[in-house]
């Protein structure tokens, strides 16, 4: 279905209109179906993702700015999020001894655990998300969305 259907336009959108708008119902959509497959683990994608970036440091910790940085999504509020992630037992927050206002954050084995558990399963769906793309399908989308990113709309 095209984004005029789903939509419901019946004028023809401008070609830069009609990219955007569908850009963003896609990614609406697709957090949607995120969101749906993380929610019988009790995790939000946020969350996956702070998770993921920690595994990623493999056993050295980070801290909060580090972590902001390399989010997919630089809205999410991350004290929050390692807050919510501290509780559920998947990392844990050091003070610095010398300097109690460096807060580091690592992943604890039950994080690593339950990473296990989840990345085989996000590897199905993300894969059943793209199904109908092939491999060159996927190489153009991730070229043209750097492309989209990488334009200096300033001029």
């Amino acid at each position: 279905m095209n984004i005029e259907d789903i939509i419901k336009t019946e004028v023809e959108l401008p070609l830069s209109r009609k990219a955007i708008v569908n850009l963003l119902y896609t990614e609406n959509w697709l957090m949607d179906k995120i969101n749906l497959e993380l929610k019988s683990f009790d995790i939000s994608i946020q969350q996956f993702n702070v998770l993921r970036i920690l595994n990623g440091q493999k056993g050295k910790p980070a801290n909060l700015s580090t972590i902001q940085e390399r989010m997919v999504s630089k809205m999410s509020n991350t004290t929050r999020l390692v807050d919510k992630l501290i509780v559920k037992g998947y990392v844990e927050r050091v003070i610095c001894k010398s300097n109690r206002r460096k807060v580091e954050i690592t992943i604890t084995e039950e994080g690593k655990n339950f990473l296990k558990k989840l990345n085989p399963i996000m590897q199905s769906f993300e894969d059943r998300i793209t199904a109908s793309l092939s491999k060159k399908d996927l190489i153009m989308l991730n070229e043209l969305l750097n492309k989209l990113r990488n334009i200096d709309y300033n001029h």
